[in-house]
């Protein structure tokens, strides 16, 4: 019994009886209202009370609802933290197992291991840069083919095999550079990010980035043995190909770099291009130079734009030389910059040929 009368439901008809004869044998002390119209008014008195009552309730009845879809949510959203959190365990143990297995005696194992990490970048975005960094790093172990070897014949060099060991390991090599440029976006993606490759010193054979967007590209000192191409890549960032080179290889050491955008430096500061280097249409946004770099064989720079700055100080050109740029920044520096005379050179409009004392001729700014 006490209980009951604790309840907001006992008071509130408590409150409506108590209205209802209040207010009814008030209005009864009045000769001019009659008994029915007292007790009508008292009865709406004594609804209102319980009206009252129901919309108060009903809001606590919201209130409760709205707390309990509440929790409900903070314990779906504890819940997705606690998958994302083993989804990133399990990701991070891929990796780390992954990384291990890099360093097995067996190839087979390392390219499943290199296969394994692109796929971890491919479902885990946030891992991408990360995958690159280690694949790059792969890349960067020491590695020498023994048809490398600059000082043998051509032939020779095209269909030398070398022993099982190391045809493996190119294959190795070979699988790591094709997941590298395939985590990479293409460059029509504007919005894409942009990745960083880090291959300083690397021997790298066949490498393509064509048609890629990525950041900055670290190729200092690397060798570039059979055909690279770079046509249509978008270097968002910065470009360092100081003192590296391109070798013969299995086939000749053409550098193809045709219709690329350069956003930030050019850096091919004493770069040997040991075969056809091609540079047609390409741009360069940001500074630029060619400082002691050597084209042993023809190099075509037709139609190329660079805007910001251009150096070729002590530049050497030794086979055919096409430098009809489309567009020079107001100063290039062409100190000591030097060509065949017996070659073909074509040169842009307010540039000529010097001869000097040596025999030699070098390109000078009319």
């Amino acid at each position: 019994m006490v209980k009951l009368w604790r309840s907001p439901l006992a008071w509130t008809f408590a409150a409506s009886l108590v209205l209802l004869l209040g207010v009814g044998g008030w209005l009864l002390t009045d000769p001019a209202t009659s008994r029915s119209d007292a007790l009508k008014t008292g009865g709406l008195a004594g609804g209102a009370i319980v009206a009252l009552y129901a919309l108060w309730l009903n809001d606590r009845r919201r209130r409760v609802e709205e707390r309990r879809q509440d929790i409900e949510r903070q314990r779906h959203e504890l819940e997705s933290q606690r998958a994302e959190q083993d989804r990133e365990r399990v990701a991070d143990e891929r990796f780390a197992k992954a990384v291990e297995l890099l360093g097995h005696a067996a190839d087979q194992v390392r390219v499943g291991a290199l296969h394994a990490l692109a796929g971890l970048a491919r479902s885990r975005p946030e891992y991408t840069q990360t995958v690159l960094d280690v694949l790059c790093s792969y890349l960067r172990r020491p590695f020498q083919h023994p048809r490398y070897e600059s000082d043998l014949p051509r032939k020779t060099q095209e269909t030398l095999v070398g022993q099982p060991d190391d045809e493996r390991e190119l294959q190795v090599r070979l699988t790591a550079q094709r997941l590298v440029v395939g985590l990479l976006p293409p460059a029509a993606e504007v919005g894409s990010p942009s990745y960083d490759l880090d291959l300083t010193g690397a021997a790298l054979e066949y490498f393509d980035l064509s048609k890629r967007r990525l950041g900055d590209l670290w190729l200092r000192y690397a060798t570039l043995y059979s055909s690279t191409s770079l046509s249509g890549t978008v270097f968002t960032g910065k470009a360092y190909f100081t003192g590296a080179s391109t070798g013969s290889g299995r086939l000749t050491g053409v550098f193809r770099c045709k219709g690329a955008r350069f956003e930030g430096n050019a850096w091919f500061s004493g770069t040997t291009f040991g075969e056809l280097a091609d540079f047609t249409n390409t741009t360069f946004a940001g500074p630029t130079t060619f400082k002691d770099a050597k084209f042993l064989k023809d190099v075509v720079l037709a139609g190329v734009s660079a805007t910001y700055s251009l150096d070729l100080y002590r530049t050497r050109f030794e086979g055919q030389t096409d430098l009809r740029f489309s567009a020079l920044p107001e100063s290039v520096s062409l100190y000591n910059t030097r060509v065949q005379s017996e070659k073909d050179v074509q040169l842009p409009a307010g540039w000529k040929l010097e001869k000097l004392r040596d025999g030699g001729v070098r390109i000078v700014a009319e």
